[in-house]
């Protein structure tokens, strides 16, 4: 989640691809919408539910764009059609039809063979957890809540149970 320029708001899906000892790591497009509002605010929060397991996990925090060999190996790592789509699409703006991007993802592997290097457009944010919830189910509605928090990077984490 992110929020635009007038503080609405905005939430999406994103894959989370890394999980560091002090960050989470996706990528995506950085003149996408998401990417615009992370570089605006410099905060994002995001949760993860897992029914089955009758867990969550809630964080929010700073973030700081991953344009190195991370992003590099990552976007290797990908399908071929993936990467030629990272530099055919212009992610959010208005696509006039799917026939458009398609002939734009030929184009590109036209130009860029099977082999195209990541785009300066294309790479990763890291999100620095300034608090993290741990969310268990609880019968009756009496839920297990537990919020860390810390003010910096290289403070301690203050751990508090929360009422349900």
């Amino acid at each position: 989640a992110t929020v635009d320029g007038s503080g609405v708001p905005n939430v999406r899906m994103v894959l989370m691809r890394r999980v560091e000892s002090n960050a989470f790591v996706f990528f995506t497009n950085y003149a996408s919408v998401k990417a615009v509002e992370l570089e605006f605010a410099g905060y994002a929060a995001f949760v993860m539910h897992w029914k089955t397991l009758r867990r969550q996990l809630r964080v929010r925090g700073s973030i700081s764009r991953e344009d190195g060999d991370i992003a590099d190996a990552y976007f290797a790592s990908r399908s071929l059609r993936s990467r030629l789509g990272a530099w055919a699409s212009r992610q959010s703006e208005p696509l006039a039809s799917r026939q458009d991007l398609l002939a734009r993802v030929a184009e590109c592997e036209a130009r860029l063979g099977d082999a195209p290097p990541r785009p300066s457009h294309w790479g990763g944010f890291r999100i620095h957890p300034s608090e993290i919830e741990f969310w268990r189910d609880g019968a009756d509605r009496l839920h297990d809540r537990f919020q860390w928090r810390r003010g910096a990077s290289n403070k301690e984490w203050e751990i508090n149970r929360l009422a349900p």
